[in-house]
């Protein structure tokens, strides 16, 4: 395991992971590349080409203007929704781009949305979701050619480095104490040493940060989350786009606080759909959000959560302490179950479908919650592989090629899934026949059987059966 609960779970904007923190994170490396060479000066224009998937929905999704802001060296960790606006603003009405202003090395050039190629035919042999930068002299020489693959949940990979990505990554698994790529290992650390699958997560994280780093980080993902919840309850217009699709979230949560003062237990669902609808309702209208493991999926583990730490068993005496606690051990066993799905499978819908989004999602927040209701390591990878079997096969196909039908509705029917599927676990002793690790494995084959047309292009399923106006 070389993946940490904090590459699964980063702070950026929305509408996705893959289509635009991805391709921002892309553009932020290569613009920041040609500042280090000390190319700046000498440049006079840029070509930028994007193929497949990124090209097909990239509109929708917002990944030309996240590039644009990655060349002038935001990044999605950092950046905030008013300054996207300013910027985008800015750039129409002028045509300038500030190349690099970010890093401190400002080089104004005229660039539009526009003059950006696009591809949505040609996949390249890496990854569907390619981007390709080219920096230019006044006379059309290259001085700086690189080609990224965004390849899901906000990870970037640039063509030409995968050897040195796979040296750092077994360096940083000799580091760890446990490590694991499938559930049979982490299940067989946890019977050798009686740890749960939270301290097997935390024990390798402490490789690379201290316990105090390690808690401190995952509050503040869980802050980001209910501020991103918060901040969606407050704004009442419909979404854009185009599909003026009408925000929900802000009118049920105030019928929710009518019906249910006392936060009945007998009204859970309809909370978690709540927060479910609300994360997923600020991500498509570019929000910052917790990418958990993606933006597609963002709204299921804080929905989740959010059951955790309200309707657990004695959770509404919980201290502070002890419901950071509960918090942090949700997080890191989520963590360990998206850490299998990103080293057997995939977490991109371009690459495998929803299946690879709301399904992990699903099952990451299954084995979070199965986890603090007590849940043995057994149990919590039955929670885990029961959220994603009733998955399986799930389509990516937004209609417009927007994060927003199906996707918002999708995440809430997903939540209810990992509730219910924690609760089938823990009914049980954990014995099973279908293992975590075995549909894992059926969810990558499914996903390369899949037709190309159901994974985020929008040219099949509802995305097409359904009349845009």
């Amino acid at each position: 395991m070389a993946v940490s609960v904090f590459d699964l779970f980063s702070v950026g904007i929305g509408p996705s992971s893959s289509h635009t923190v991805g391709p921002m994170r892309a553009a932020h490396a290569f613009i920041a590349h040609v500042a280090r060479e000390n190319q700046l000066d000498a440049l006079a224009s840029i070509r930028v080409d994007v193929y497949g998937s990124l090209a097909a929905t990239g509109k929708g999704h917002g990944t030309f203007t996240a590039i644009m802001l990655g060349l002038e060296g935001f990044e999605p960790e950092t950046i905030l929704p008013t300054q996207v606006d300013e910027r985008l603003a800015d750039m129409a009405a002028t045509g300038v781009l500030r190349l690099a202003e970010q890093l401190d090395a400002r080089k104004d050039i005229n660039y539009r949305v526009e003059d950006m190629i696009q591809h949505p035919l040609t996949v390249l042999p890496r990854h569907t979701n390619g981007v390709k930068f080219i920096a230019l002299d006044a006379e059309g020489n290259e001085l700086s050619n690189e080609t990224f693959f965004s390849v899901g949940g906000g990870f970037i990979v640039r063509e030409g480095a995968e050897e040195r990505i796979e040296a750092n990554l077994e360096e940083k698994v000799k580091q760890q104490p446990y490590p694991f790529t499938t559930a049979a290992k982490l299940l067989e650390h946890c019977t050798n040493t009686g740890k749960s699958i939270a301290e097997i997560m935390m024990a390798n994280e402490e490789a690379y940060r201290t316990r105090e780093e390690i808690r401190s980080g995952l509050i503040h993902i869980y802050e980001v989350m209910e501020a991103c919840k918060d901040s969606a309850l407050e704004r009442t217009d419909v979404l854009p786009g185009g599909l003026k699709v009408r925000r929900r979230a802000p009118e049920w949560h105030e019928r929710l606080k009518k019906e249910d003062k006392d936060r009945d237990p007998v009204y859970w669902q309809e909370w978690i759909n709540l927060v479910a609808l609300a994360v997923n309702e600020e991500n498509a209208s570019g929000g910052r959000v917790v990418t958990a493991p993606t933006n597609g999926a963002a709204g299921i583990i804080p929905a989740v959560l959010f059951y955790a730490t309200h309707y657990a068993p004695g959770a509404k005496f919980w201290n502070e302490e002890e419901k950071h606690d509960a918090i942090v051990n949700f997080l890191l066993t989520a963590g360990a179950v998206g850490v299998l799905y990103k080293e057997q499978a995939s977490i991109s819908g371009a690459e495998v479908g929803c299946q690879g989004e709301v399904g992990s999602a699903s099952s990451m927040a299954a084995g979070g919650l199965a986890e603090i209701l007590g849940g043995t390591p057994a149990q919590v990878e039955n929670a885990a592989e029961i959220a994603m079997e009733h998955n399986l096969g799930l389509t990516c196909d937004p209609i417009g090629g927007l994060v927003q039908i199906p996707c918002i509705e999708r995440n809430a029917i997903a939540a209810s899934k990992a509730v219910n599927a924690a609760k089938m676990a823990l009914m049980g002793d954990g014995e099973h026949h279908v293992s975590l690790d075995e549909v894992i494995i059926t969810m990558r084959e499914t996903g390369k059987d899949m037709s190309d047309k159901y994974k985020e292009t929008a040219m099949g399923g509802l995305a097409v059966n359904v009349v845009v106006c």
